[in-house]
Formats: structure tokens, sequence, C-alpha cells
């Protein structure tokens, strides 16, 4: 495409679509009966430390994965270690630094939830894609992430 009107156009159409659909999909996860032991967000901290060989993450590169702010991050934890869901640790090599990890309990809700939250995701985004499509558009989007430098530390 030679016109760069029409890429930046065609760009920004893609990205209005993208996150459209990001939206009525997450509204629809949302109400789903698996959400009512923790909120999206806070099984989204949960899913992205089970993710993590080591199991444990930086507070910050926690923050990278998931969209909040660095103060919202930090109370967030703070609740889920009240609810005996997540633990900190010091890191060995920096006693200032603390890493944020699974309890057990954590690991079980997060599996829990996440069973059900697989089959909500192949309902609503499965469903409505070939398999050969659902490759396609996974391809693209870690495409895209990689572009901007957000492949991350804990993804497989």
């Amino acid at each position: 495409m030679s016109n760069p009107e029409s890429r930046t156009r065609l760009a920004a159409e893609a990205w209005e679509s993208l996150f459209r659909v990001q939206v009525a999909v997450a509204r629809s996860l949302q109400a789903d009966p698996a959400f009512r032991k923790l909120t999206m967000r806070e099984y989204d901290v949960l899913f992205n430390l089970s993710r993590c060989p080591s199991g444990w993450l930086r507070l910050n590169e926690l923050n990278d994965h998931v969209l909040l702010s660095q103060p919202s991050m930090s109370r967030m934890v703070e609740r889920l270690e009240r609810q005996g869901l997540v633990q900190r640790k010091t890191v060995e090599e920096d006693r200032r630094g603390v890493l944020i990890g699974l309890t057990e309990a954590g690991r079980e809700l997060q599996r829990d939830i996440g069973r059900a939250h697989v089959r909500d995701i192949d309902r609503l985004i499965g469903s409505g894609l070939t398999p050969e499509e659902l490759k396609t558009l996974k391809q693209l989007t870690d495409k895209l992430r990689a572009n901007l430098g957000k492949a991350g530390n804990c993804n497989p």
C-alpha cells in the first residue's frame, strides 16, 4: 500500500475493530459465574504469575503484563495477599527487591477459574473462527506484541 493516508486509516480501522471485539469479549467473560470469586483483573494477576516458570515476578514485571497503574497494582497485590492468594519474598541478590508469587490456594483458585474461563473463551471466540483462522489471529497478535517489545518474560 503506497498511500500513507490509506495505510494510516486502515491501521486505525484495524485497531478499532480489535479494540471493540476485545471489549465485547471481556464484557461477556466478566458476566460469567467463574468471576464471582475474583474480578477479571485479580484473575489476570494470578494467571500471569501462574505462567512464569519460576513462579515469581517483581511487581514492576507483573505490572508489564496487566492494564493497571503501579499504585493500583500494589493495592491489588496487597488485597490478594490478605486473601491468602499471593505471597511476597525478598530477592536474594537485592534485599530491597520483592518478588510476588502464588500461594497454593492462589494456584488452586487460578486453575479452577481458568478451566471455566477457557471454556467461555472457546464459546465466544473459538466458535466464531475456524482452527486455521484462530492460528492466524494468534500469529498476528503475537507479531504485533513482539513489534511493541512487550512479548514478556513469562509467555510460553
